[in-house]
């Protein structure tokens, strides 16, 4: 006989602690998953998507943009920032517009905000830096100033602890005496909020199944927005950010896909399309049940 048992669903979720909020339902057993979680930095989980070793995950939106017609849309689901993000940041030793050909060293974790900071040195602070690819996790910080640059792009939980150090004095604030957060630049030229991630599904994974994700995703989500304060704790714990800075910086995330957002989101992919950087497309999303 046919051998009919399904393979558990694969759900991405980036190690990050902006996830947490979306993740502590069911990493708590609160809300349950029909399915397996698999970590991954965002490039490591767009990489999974693209090969179809994953089912359902969180993915840069720029990955949804490259490979649209394979991926669906969760409704409902982004992480989005209306200004300042905090986590996504140009740490600089000269002012933005004085980058032109300067050398400025891009995170390989997530293609969405080096697509972001490329607009913004071409519209917004008119100048051609030398992009160079570089890591920028937690364990890299500390190389940071035997490296040749003139500025660098850091993300994530990095992004976070780097941006409080230097915040805070010392050699991280002589070092980086520029500090631009790419959600308020975003905000402040276009007047829109930035989605920096979404959550898709395979167009190829049974619908079932999908909705089935999205519902533990949502229901999870909700629960851990009533519960920033237990979830501040986790994430202060767990990257040596301090608390209040980790409280303030889940009050400025919005897990949500709006209308406002939708706009930043197309927003973005018009001018990565004028660019030449990703195809012409649309927005499809996972059908309701």
């Amino acid at each position: 006989m046919p051998d009919t048992r399904r393979s558990p669903l694969r759900v991405g979720r980036i190690r990050y602690i902006n996830c947490y909020p979306v993740y502590g339902g069911i990493e708590r057993g609160i809300v349950p998953l029909d399915g397996e979680l698999v970590d991954g930095v965002p490039t490591q989980l767009n990489r999974l998507m693209a090969n179809g070793d994953i089912d359902v995950s969180v993915v840069s939106a720029v990955e949804y943009a490259k490979d649209a017609d394979r991926l669906l849309l969760l409704p409902e689901l982004g992480i989005t920032s209306d200004g300042p993000v905090r986590s996504v940041m140009l740490f600089s030793k000269r002012a933005p517009r004085d980058l032109g050909g300067c050398r400025v060293v891009v995170s390989k974790s997530s293609m969405t905000s080096v697509h972001l900071l490329e607009l913004l040195f071409e519209h917004v602070w008119k100048c051609r830096p030398e992009f160079v690819a570089g890591d920028a996790e937690m364990g890299d910080i500390a190389r940071f100033s035997d490296e040749a640059h003139d500025a660098r792009l850091v993300i994530g939980d990095a992004a976070l602890k780097l941006f409080d150090a230097a915040n805070r004095g010392g050699p991280w604030a002589a070092l980086y005496p520029y500090r631009e957060d790419l959600g308020a630049a975003w905000k402040e030229w276009t007047g829109l909020p930035f989605v920096f991630a979404v959550w898709v599904a395979q167009r190829r994974t049974p619908v079932h199944a999908s909705l089935s994700a999205h519902a533990s995703l949502i229901a999870s989500r909700d629960w851990g927005l009533q519960h920033l304060g237990e979830l501040s704790a986790q994430a202060a714990f767990a990257s040596g950010v301090p608390l209040q800075t980790c409280r303030e910086y889940f009050a400025g995330l919005d897990y949500r896909l709006s209308y406002p957002h939708l706009a930043g989101l197309t927003e973005f992919f018009r001018r990565l399309v004028l660019a030449g950087r990703v195809p012409d497309g649309t927005l499809a999303f996972l059908p309701a049940a």
